[in-house]
């Protein structure tokens, strides 16, 4: 899993309430276990029409947010089902961080296992972020996970809370499995021995 330290990069506004994770990758897009591919098809109901053209006036679709790596968005993102295909879809894409006032548990959990960053924020500092974003291509800002803070494109901060555990995880670039693979060398001394106390195993 890629670390994540310091991103600094455009933020798209989707002020957009109850985004759900059919919204984020539709279902017809579940076939795969790839967790490549899927960015294409990211908000695919809402960026694309029935003859499968772009929507022009969708966020992702303008200029200015084609390389977007952060979105601030509407309270509540990710609900509905626990398709782990939505946060691989969102990182393929190159969104690395979402920031809203809420988030569905298990959305928010996938998330820090495949490398993205989701923000809770007070309403008030959404409301700030979701204004810098509407800057288009100047709504740069950075987000730093080692001093939890955000700054605007105009220098204001705003500091964020995040756990302990899952901040160690994606500064490392630590995934369940390279959690695992950290502790490799006292579970090759557990075989080691149990193979020595069982050899008939």
């Amino acid at each position: 899993m890629e670390k994540f330290t310091k991103l600094t990069g455009i933020a798209a506004p989707l002020p957009l309430i109850n985004i759900d994770t059919d919204m984020i990758i539709p279902k017809q897009f579940l076939k795969t276990i790839k967790r490549s591919g899927l960015g294409v098809n990211l908000f695919d109901e809402m960026r694309y029409d029935d003859n499968g053209e772009e929507i022009a006036d969708f966020v992702l679709n303008k200029p200015a947010y084609r390389d977007a790596q952060i979105i601030v968005a509407g309270d509540n993102f990710g609900c509905g089902s626990s398709r782990e295909h939505a946060p691989w879809a969102l990182l393929d894409f190159g969104i690395r961080c979402v920031i809203s006032t809420s988030f569905a548990d298990i959305f928010y959990n996938n998330c820090f296992k495949n490398g993205i960053l989701p923000i809770v924020l007070p309403q008030e500092d959404v409301d700030k972020l979701m204004d810098d974003a509407e800057r288009g291509a100047n709504a740069t800002v950075t987000v730093d996970l080692e001093s939890q803070t955000i700054t605007g494109p105009d220098g204001g901060e705003i500091s964020f809370e995040v756990d302990a555990f899952r901040k160690h995880c994606l500064i490392n670039g630590l995934d369940d499995i390279g959690q695992t693979m950290e502790k490799a060398a006292s579970i090759d001394a557990f075989e080691a021995q149990a193979e020595q106390a069982r050899p008939w195993v």
